[in-house]
């Protein structure tokens, strides 16, 4: 999925105890003005970071199209999780895959990449996210993994698919390249999960109104958590995804889909996405790329986790 914001600006990306820390989102349309509207949790004004986790886009549940032309990625890896409907992943590496529900589809950007994603007109809810990959990491050929077959994690009042990392005593086969992880709680109930408490953490909810550490959680909000719980309480009924990782010390560079270190770089990005070929070419879409942004007048710094 793309940053398809005309104007997008420069996203800046220090944690201790836990903490309950609401981070409201704002709409986004898209992929045009008839596409669908998601809610962005991150990045946000003060929060830019969960562990390696840098973008968190939630989608529906609506009918409706998803068309999100060829667009490129670079520094990142795309994390495609849905709560219902079906999307179709193309990219310049000669994938094609269809994702749906209790599936995953994770794509490496590495040194860089382009993908397309669509959707007949059909009733659609996920959500989007992304993932910074750290220096010795970011530079790796661009690569695909789709799986179909997540561990489940059963207890008292939960059943949790572990997406990414490892959660409960079972670990995702999704390669992460940061200790982080990434779970969909299904709930019914009271439940306790065990978190670790070197991760930072964050709760969203996809449907229904659970408690999250003793409070109602809403459907729309990013609940940030901080570190240094080895347990989370949650009840009711509903779906969150709950996110974590070590916090990511590296100061980054985030403009449109780019992740990189400096100024330079972004504009390198930029430059070879309009004019040259690292990018590569999705085959088979019916439509022209996404067109990159203007660079903003001031210069792009890179920033830490919080602003």
């Amino acid at each position: 999925m793309s940053n398809v914001e005309p104007n997008p600006q420069e996203t800046v990306c220090a944690a201790g105890e836990p903490v309950r820390e609401l981070v409201k989102g704002h709409e986004v349309a898209l992929g045009g003005p008839r596409a669908m509207t998601v809610t962005r949790t991150l990045p946000a004004v003060g929060r830019r970071m969960v562990g390696a986790w840098c973008f968190v886009d939630h989608y529906g549940p609506e009918t409706a199209r998803m068309s999100v032309p060829p667009h490129p990625h670079t520094g990142l890896q795309t994390v495609t999780w849905l709560v219902a409907g079906e999307v179709l992943h193309r990219d310049s590496v000669g994938s094609i895959q269809q994702v749906r529900p209790g599936e995953l589809n994770l794509m490496t950007a590495g040194r860089g990449i382009s993908h397309a994603e669509e959707s007949p007109e059909t009733e659609l809810h996920g959500v989007q996210l992304w993932v910074a990959l750290p220096e010795g990491s970011r530079q790796v050929a661009p690569h695909f993994e789709h799986h179909g077959d997540l561990p489940v994690v059963r207890g008292p009042g939960h059943e949790s698919t572990v997406v990414i990392g490892s959660f409960g005593g079972a670990t995702s086969p999704a390669t992460a390249y940061t200790p982080l992880v990434g779970v969909e709680v299904s709930l019914d109930g009271e439940a306790e999960l065990p978190i670790r408490p070197e991760f930072e953490h964050a709760a969203l909810t996809l449907n229904g109104s659970p408690s999250v550490d003793g409070e109602e959680l809403p459907v729309g909000p990013l609940l940030y958590l901080g570190l240094g719980r080895s347990s989370l309480r949650v009840s009711g009924r509903g779906r969150l995804l709950l996110i974590g990782g070590v916090p990511f010390e590296e100061e980054i560079v985030m403009w449109w889909n780019f992740v990189g270190r400096t100024h330079e770089e972004i504009e390198a990005f930029r430059k070879e996405w309009t004019e040259g070929a690292l990018f590569g070419e999705v085959a088979d879409f019916d439509g022209d790329p996404l067109r990159a942004p203007a660079l903003p007048t001031a210069r792009l710094k890179p920033r830490g986790r919080v602003r």
